[in-house]
C-alpha cells in the first residue's frame, strides 16, 4: 500500500503535464519464453501466484477491504507480436487471461514511443502483482493484433515496473473486465482488448481461441491466438462447453467447474469433486488443491525435488491418467502429458536425466472457491474457446492430447 502511495504521488506531477468452428482474424503466433529468477522455483512461483488470484478477486461483499489486482507469472510464459500506435510499434507481451489491463513498457530499451494516435488521458495506473508491479501513465491508442487494428484502446506506459523478464514489454490482459476496477485513481473498470474488438466489430465474435502445444526448445513459436472465433484446424471433433462457475473467487476469472479422478478402470481415486477452479495462460503448471495434490503425491509415489521444487519421479510406471470431468465431458489427461519436458530440465535447474511432473500444489486446501488451476501445461493437451459472449469456455482435444511428446 506504501508502495502505491508513493507512486500516486510521484507520478502526479509527471501526469499533469502530459498532453491529454468459427473463423476468427488471422492467428496470432505465440512464443513459450523461460524465465526462473535466481533462487526461486515454478511450483513456488505459481503458488504465489495462485494466492496473489485469490487475494486480487473483487470483494462482491464477501470480504472487507483490498484493491483489486491481477497477478502474473513470469517465469515460464507465452508472449504474442502486439502492434501499437500509428505506425504501429510493436511489443512482446505475456498472454494472460489472469488479468486484464494491457500495459507497455516494461523492456526499458523498448519504451512507449507516442504517434498521431496517441492521447494521453493524465490518469495514472497502478498494478500490483504477486511477483511484479506496473506503474505508469493511461493513453487511448491504436492497438493491432492479427490482423485487427482496436482504436482508443486504453494501454498504460510504464514508468516504472519490476519482477518481469527482460525480454518482455508487457502484459496483453485478456481476462475478466472486473479485474480492471481500481487499477485508475477513479476505481472504474477499464474495456479489455477483447471487450473493444468486440464492440468496434473488428471480430465477428466475442470469442478468443487458443491452441498451445508441447515444447521442444527454450524458446519455441509453438501456440496460436485467434480473435473472434476458433481455428478448427487445431482441434478434433467439436467444442465442449460449459458455463462460467458462480463460485467466488473463481467467477471473477475465466473460472469453470471441474471433477478430477486419478486412474481408471477399478482403480479411481477422485481428487476433486464439481469444485471451482480456473484457466489461466499465466500459470506454468496444472495445480491442484493441497489436499488433493496429497494424494495426487501418494498415489504416484513422488517426492518433491529440492532443486526444482517440483514432483519427481524414479519410474513413470507409477503414473496413471487424470480424468478431467469438464460438463458432460471427460478428458483424459495422460500420464505423458504429466511429465515435464525433459529437454527443458536444466532450464529449471533440474537435471538432464531425472522425470519430474507438472502437476503442483496450488497452496491451500480445497474448498475455498478456487480449488485447481488449468495452466498451460494443461492448455498445451487441449485446444481452448474462451466465449465471453456466451459465458461459456469450450474445450476439445488435438492431435497433442495423446502425444508422447513432452
Amino acid at each position: 500500500m506504501l508502495l502505491r502511495t508513493l507512486a500516486l504521488s510521484a507520478l502526479a506531477s509527471l501526469a499533469a503535464a502530459r498532453p491529454a468452428a468459427r473463423a476468427g482474424s488471422p492467428p496470432v503466433q505465440l512464443a513459450r519464453r523461460l524465465n526462473i529468477p535466481a533462487g526461486q522455483t515454478l511450483p513456488a512461483i505459481d503458488r504465489a501466484r495462485a494466492q496473489a488470484l485469490k487475494a486480487a478477486a473483487p470483494s462482491h461483499g464477501k470480504k472487507n477491504g483490498g484493491t483489486a489486482v491481477p497477478a502474473t507469472n513470469t517465469a515460464v510464459l507465452y508472449t504474442a507480436e502486439v502492434g501499437i500506435g500509428e505506425p504501429p510499434q510493436t511489443f512482446t507481451l505475456i498472454v494472460d487471461t489472469g488479468s486484464s489491463n494491457t500495459w507497455i513498457g516494461a523492456n526499458t530499451s523498448n519504451p512507449y514511443v507516442p504517434t498521431d494516435t496517441s492521447v494521453g488521458t493524465n490518469d495514472i495506473m497502478f498494478i500490483e502483482y504477486g511477483s511484479g508491479f506496473f506503474i505508469g501513465l493511461e493513453y487511448n491508442d491504436t492497438v493491432s493484433l492479427g490482423g485487427i487494428s482496436i482504436v482508443n484502446q486504453t494501454i498504460g506506459a510504464a514508468q516504472w515496473s519490476g519482477g518481469f523478464a527482460a525480454s518482455v514489454d508487457g502484459i496483453l490482459g485478456l481476462g475478466n473486465t472486473i479485474l480492471t476496477t481500481e487499477t485508475l485513481p477513479s476505481g472504474q473498470s477499464i474495456p479489455t482488448v477483447l471487450d473493444n474488438a468486440w464492440s468496434q466489430h473488428a471480430i465477428s465474435e466475442d470469442v478468443i481461441g487458443i491452441a498451445f502445444a508441447p515444447p521442444d526448445s527454450y524458446s519455441d513459436t509453438n501456440g496460436e491466438l485467434t480473435f473472434g472465433g476458433v481455428d478448427s484446424s487445431k482441434f478434433k471433433g467439436d467444442l465442449s462447453f460449459v458455463p462460467f462457475t458462480t463460485t467466488y473467487p473463481a467467477m471473477d476469472y475465466v473460472g469453470i467447474n471441474q471433477s478430477v479422478t486419478f486412474g481408471d478402470g477399478a482403480h479411481k481415486t477422485p481428487l476433486l469433486s464439481n469444485v471451482a477452479g480456473i484457466v489461466d495462460t499465466g500459470t506454468t503448471l496444472f495445480l491442484l488443491a493441497s489436499d488433493a495434490f496429497a494424494v495426487y503425491q501418494n498415489l504416484t509415489g513422488a517426492v518433491i525435488d529440492d532443486a526444482t521444487g517440483l514432483l519427481t519421479v524414479n519410474s513413470t510406471d507409477s503414473l496413471k491418467s487424470l480424468f478431467i470431468d469438464i460438463g458432460d465431458t471427460t478428458f483424459e489427461f495422460t500420464k505423458d502429458a504429466q511429465l515435464w519436458p525433459r529437454s527443458l530440465n536444466t532450464y529449471i535447474g533440474g537435471k538432464n536425466e531425472s522425470t519430474y511432473l507438472i502437476v503442483g500444489d496450488a497452496g491451500s486446501p480445497s474448498g475455498e472457491g478456487l480449488d485447481f488451476i488449468n495452466g498451460f501445461a494443461f492448455l498445451e493437451r487441449f485446444y481452448f474457446a474462451y466465449d465471453k459472449g456466451n459465458s461459456q469456455v469450450g474445450f476439445a482435444t488435438t492431435p497433442f492430447t495423446t502425444s508422447k511428446a513432452n
